[in-house]
């Protein structure tokens, strides 16, 4: 990965499906119900092989990975009117809509360049509002000779904004749409959309861990400026759940215990939100509302193998609390998860993002939600 990222860029080219949209979600729920009339398990991991390709380039590695008894021209001919009655309910990803606002409400050009066709694009972001209209140009797979990997799609991208390849920063979350940014010579940055691939990426100016990590001014480009106390405000979520006993580690290791909840019922919320380090109030059943910093994803230094939510309740408590009713509200964002060259760096790092925490808790942004009903209440329906 090249160390400068002072590049000064004029416009920004976005990828659509796994960098703007979670598209992701729906096409691994439309294959799941698809493949199992087969008698066939679609596993995600299996996904970063379709990833950035052309439809009938994904269509013909399904197809040949399953060992279906169908053409991709058949598979594509019968999975594409099932997943485009679900196009609506195709969320942004987090920091999406964050961005777009900022870089159109500075003038900064956009283009969307995606391998899926010009009609399949335009449907998905007609249920974003604003987004149309935040592009000044819009390329499909279709409208190009060749799709990622070949360069075609962001040169035609660069002609019609009336910029210069060297002046255009590419935003995408698949290796195929990196060598063609890179191929076209212009500065690209990766948001992975499939977890812990990050080392495929080398050839990118940039590996982020997701929009909400993006700083434009690194390329010359406007500030965002809703950061306060180094935290960045989020639309509050929430999960709950007994606790359960975690790793071992956050103890005996750490020094810092977790009150550690199940992923099992949560997967799926859980795989709406990046990783990295959160913020907000937790809500103990016989206990009370504290203070809390949560770490959602793999831990790097420990390499899990699933996504985890550790939350760290930020008070002394005598006693072990397993069993408990715990509620959440995540209100703030801090920091992508990273890996550490040491524990002690690792533990120096936790407890700089309590000090944070603590500290932007007390803002009144974020105050306000110690009272949040779905905390102090029995369980919500929107935990």
């Amino acid at each position: 990965m090249a160390n400068s990222l002072k590049k000064l860029v004029s416009c920004v080219i976005f990828d659509l499906d796994g960098t703007l949209l979670n598209t992701d979600g729906v096409v691994s729920n439309v294959l799941r119900v698809f493949l199992s009339k087969y008698g066939k398990e679609w596993e995600g991991k299996k996904a970063l092989k379709a990833v950035g390709k052309t439809p009938l380039e994904a269509a013909a590695s399904i197809v040949e990975r399953f060992g279906l008894p169908c053409g991709k021209d058949e598979f594509l001919a019968e999975i594409t009117p099932i997943f485009s009655a679900q196009i609506g309910n195709i969320k942004a990803l987090p920091g999406a809509n964050r961005l777009l606002r900022h870089l159109s409400g500075n003038g900064v050009p956009m283009a969307l360049a995606s391998n899926s066709p010009r009609e399949s694009i335009e449907s998905k972001i007609s249920y974003h509002h604003g987004w149309k209209e935040s592009f000044s140009v819009i390329i499909g797979g279709d409208e190009v000779t060749t799709g990622k990997p070949s360069p075609e799609i962001f040169l035609e991208a660069a002609k019609r904004l009336n910029m210069e390849p060297s002046s255009c920063l590419v935003i995408e979350d698949s290796v195929p749409g990196v060598m063609a940014g890179k191929a076209a010579g212009m500065e690209v940055v990766a948001v992975p959309s499939v977890p812990k691939q990050t080392h495929l990426f080398t050839a990118a100016d940039e590996v982020i861990n997701s929009l909400l990590d993006l700083k434009p001014e690194k390329w010359g480009l406007p500030p965002l400026q809703d950061w306060v106390e180094g935290t960045l405000p989020i639309e509050p979520w929430y999960i709950g759940g007994s606790i359960i006993k975690g790793f071992g580690r956050g103890s005996k290791l750490l020094g810092i215990p977790t009150a550690n909840l199940s992923t099992e019922d949560h997967s799926t919320l859980l795989s709406k939100h990046p990783s990295g380090v959160y913020f907000g109030w937790a809500g103990l059943s016989t206990r009370g509302v504290y203070k809390m910093v949560l770490s959602i994803g793999w831990n790097p230094y420990f390499n899990n193998t699933k996504k985890t939510i550790e939350p760290w309740l930020l008070h002394e408590f005598n006693e072990d609390f397993y069993g408990e009713e715990l509620r959440l509200v995540i209100v703030g964002y801090i920091r992508p998860e990273a890996n550490f060259p040491s524990l002690q760096s690792l533990i120096a790092k936790i407890h700089e993002d309590r000090r944070i925490a603590e500290k932007a808790l007390d803002h009144p942004l974020y105050s306000k939600y110690q009272d949040d009903p779905c905390i102090k209440s029995s369980p919500s329906t929107r935990l």
